[in-house]
């Protein structure tokens, strides 16, 4: 990981960055799901598993996770165009991994867009499973 680059919790009062950074990430998907009320939720609902990366006190990185005490998941990883291919993003995966093992999770999953091939390689490279095995149906409830 770069120098300078450093890790830590994803806190409340992080969101107006990270949304921000979510925005303008290529590949990032986001719905109302990720307001702020529903990613506060989310946050207070898995302590300590969601972080982001700081350089010089600015968000550059972040990734969702949380678990339903079976399976993790992965949500909303994103590194700033300026701090790509610095394995910001393999660090976050990393700790996010060793935060989802701490809770006695074995296994996560994560959803890529199709047509998003610069996180379809990323998982990749990193050796995320991809699964043609399994398809995926929303189903609304408000």
């Amino acid at each position: 990981m770069s120098p300078g680059i450093t890790l830590r919790p994803f806190l409340p009062g992080d969101y107006p960055e990270a949304r921000a950074l979510w925005e303008a990430t290529p590949g990032v998907g986001l719905s109302a799901a990720d307001e702020h009320a529903p990613i506060l939720a989310f946050l207070a609902r898995n302590p300590g598993l969601s972080l982001v990366a700081l350089h010089d006190g600015r968000i550059v990185g972040t990734i969702l996770v949380g678990h339903d005490g079976r399976r993790g998941f992965i949500h909303h990883l994103a590194t700033g165009a300026d701090h790509r291919r610095t394995g910001i993003a393999r660090a976050l995966v990393d700790a996010a991994i060793a935060g989802l093992r701490g809770e006695g999770i074995g296994k996560c999953h994560l959803m890529v867009f199709e047509m998003n091939r610069e996180g379809r390689a990323f998982w990749h490279s990193i050796g995320a499973t991809f699964r043609d095995d399994l398809v995926l149906y929303s189903i609304p409830v408000e």
